[in-house]
C-alpha cells in the first residue's frame, strides 16, 4: 500500500504555563478511509532515516503511524548516526528524559492521531531500544491496546531517569492490553537472567504476553543499517509485529 508521509508539530502539556511543541513524523495509507493509530518510539538515535522507514512500513500495513521527536525538550530534531559519535550523544540526551516526560509525549501523540488524523478508538505502539522500554512504560500508564518492545533495556535496573524512582517492569500490573517483548540472545542490554525475569514478572501480573528470544543475536537486530542485523530475525519479527497490530481492527 502506497503512503503519504509528513512532518507535523503537536503540543504537549508540560509543567509551563503553555505547552511545548514536538515534532514528529507521520505516515498513513495514501488511500480513503479509517485506519488504527500506531505510535513508534525509536532508538536513542531519535527519529533517523531507519526510524522514518520503519514509521512507513507500518503505515502501509493499513495504519497511521506517528513517530514522535523524544529528545524535543533538550535537542530537537536530534537524528543522530549510528556509530560511537551518536551512541554516546544518545546516551547523553535520553539520561536528560523523564518518565513522567515520555508518558505525556505518548499520550499527546496519541491524541494527535485520534483528534488530527481521525484513527479509530484502538492505539497500538511498536518501540526499539530505549524506544522499547517506552513502549512498556507506555503500556502501562496509558490506554494502549497492543504494544511491541524490541530489546527493551534497563526494565530490571534504575540505570537511567525513566526508569525510575522504582525500576519500570515494577509497573507491569498496569498493562491491560498485549504486549510483545522481542530481544537476542546474545543481547548485551538485556540478558538472559533479565529476559526470565521479565518474564515471570510479567506472568505474576497477569500481562497477556509473549517474549520472543532468538539464539545467538545480538541487540539491535531489526535495523538494517546497523552490523549488528540479522536478516532472519528482523523478518520473524516483523511478522510477529504485523499479527499484534492486527488486533487494531
Amino acid at each position: 500500500m502506497k503512503t503519504e508521509n509528513r512532518r507535523v508539530e503537536i503540543p504537549v502539556p508540560d509543567e509551563l504555563p503553555h505547552p511545548t511543541v514536538m515534532a514528529a513524523y507521520v505516515a498513513r495509507p495514501d488511500a480513503p478511509g479509517v485506519f488504527p493509530g500506531v505510535v513508534v518510539a525509536p532508538e536513542l538515535f531519535g527519529v533517523n532515516g531507519h526510524i522514518e522507514e520503519v514509521t512507513r512500513r507500518i503505515a502501509a500495513l493499513g495504519y497511521v503511524a506517528v513517530a514522535p521527536d523524544f529528545h524535543h525538550r533538550t535537542e530537537p530534531g536530534a537524528a543522530l548516526p549510528y556509530g560511537d559519535e551518536g551512541r554516546a550523544r544518545g546516551f547523553e540526551l535520553i539520561d536528560r528524559l523523564t518518565r513522567d516526560g515520555v508518558v505525556r509525549d505518548v499520550a499527546a501523540a496519541m491524541a494527535y492521531l485520534r483528534e488530527h488524523e481521525s484513527t479509530t478508538a484502538r492505539t497500538g505502539m511498536v518501540g526499539f531500544s530505549v524506544g522499547g522500554h517506552f513502549a512498556f512504560i507506555a503500556a502501562a500508564r496509558l490506554d494502549l491496546a497492543v504494544t511491541a518492545a524490541f530489546y527493551p533495556g534497563w526494565l530490571t535496573s534504575t540505570d537511567i531517569p525513566v526508569s525510575r524512582p522504582e525500576p519500570s517492569l515494577g509497573l507491569a500490573s498496569g498493562i491491560k492490553g498485549r504486549l510483545l517483548i522481542l530481544v537476542g540472545g546474545a543481547d548485551h542490554a538485556v540478558t538472559g537472567g533479565q529476559v526470565e525475569q521479565i518474564g515471570g514478572e510479567l506472568t505474576a501480573a497477569g500481562v497477556r504476553h509473549e517474549l520472543v528470544v532468538y539464539p545467538d543475536t545480538p541487540h539491535g537486530f531489526f535495523c538494517d543499517e546497523r552490523d549488528t542485523y540479522r536478516p532472519e530475525a528482523a523478518e520473524d519479527s516483523w511478522r510477529r509485529v504485523t499479527d499484534l497490530l492486527s488486533d487494531l481492527r
